[in-house]
């Protein structure tokens, strides 16, 4: 893993300790690999039948410009991977969101965009808006979960509703909602790298999980819990479950994504992940 290692001493013993940060390239893969799964998302449901859901994906020097129609939220209309070398393009995606009637967001990486870009930002109107964590652990194995309520399963292609009815729930959406999600993601089942995880509590299906690998490197791209299951380890679970999948599956790292000092990033630190950057979130004034 490409680390840069620092020396500290502690202050309460006088030991040494040993510290590890990311190196420039590990925080590039770590981007790439949330470039990928998201590229990849986006392109099978743009390839579902008429495109029901308005999907464009575009380039604008290494930037990755996505914008969906019929989903506002902002990880469907956001611009990843820029780096300071695209200033220049700045003006052309802000007018490809504004043509479409659509507040998107920058995604700002530390270490790959300097102040000139984010002052030009600033003066197109633009403002720091939010925070979020990427963190990264090597493939492992963990100790047997002892909790003989508990079952991960991965998914099968006819639960896609279940899939759907959780992830709805979860994540505070309505029931309207579930078969639109089971078509967006059911997309995704047979396309390569990617893995669906269900987990029941006392055999009834509680929380779900899912993984996208890709150039040796897997992403945890998505994960929720309902509401009346929560605060039982299914995450922890979920999130070690595909750690290990990750691991057989010849992956050399693997990150995820979450709401910074999020419960999600709480539960990604307890298995041993760490901070790889923190990026910001910038929106149209």
């Amino acid at each position: 893993m490409n680390t840069e290692t620092l020396y500290c001493i502690s202050k309460k013993k006088g030991e040494l300790l040993l510290l590890s940060i990311p190196s420039n390239q590990l925080i590039k893969e770590i981007e790439k690999s949330e470039m990928n799964y998201m590229y990849d998302r986006m392109i099978a449901i743009q390839g579902r039948f008429n495109n029901p859901e308005g999907i464009e994906v575009d380039k604008y020097g290494d930037a990755l410009v996505i914008y969906s129609r019929t989903m506002p939220w902002a990880s469907f209309n956001t611009v990843k991977g820029v780096t300071s070398e695209d200033i220049e393009h700045i003006d052309s995606i802000i007018e490809f969101y504004r043509a479409r009637n659509r507040k998107f967001q920058f995604e700002i990486v530390p270490s790959l965009v300097d102040q000139n870009y984010l002052k030009y930002l600033s003066d197109q109107g633009f403002y720091q808006s939010g925070f979020h964590s990427s963190l990264y652990i090597e493939p492992r194995v963990f100790k047997k979960d002892c909790n003989d309520k508990l079952r991960i399963e991965e998914l099968q292609e006819d639960q896609f509703t279940l899939y759907a009815t959780i992830h709805c729930r979860g994540a505070g959406l309505t029931d309207e909602g579930i078969p639109y999600v089971a078509e967006n993601n059911k997309v995704l089942y047979n396309r390569p790298g990617w893995k669906f995880f269900i987990a029941y509590m006392n055999e009834i299906p509680a929380a779900v999980g899912v993984m996208h690998m890709e150039d040796d490197i897997a992403s945890l791209t998505f994960a929720t819990t309902l509401p009346e299951y929560r605060n039982q380890g299914l995450q922890q679970s979920l999130i070690k479950r595909r750690i290990e999948e990750a691991g057989q599956n010849k992956c050399r790292l693997v990150v995820g994504q979450c709401a910074f000092l999020s419960q999600s990033h709480r539960n990604m630190e307890r298995v041993g992940m760490k901070i790889g950057y923190i990026r910001a979130s910038w929106t149209e004034k």
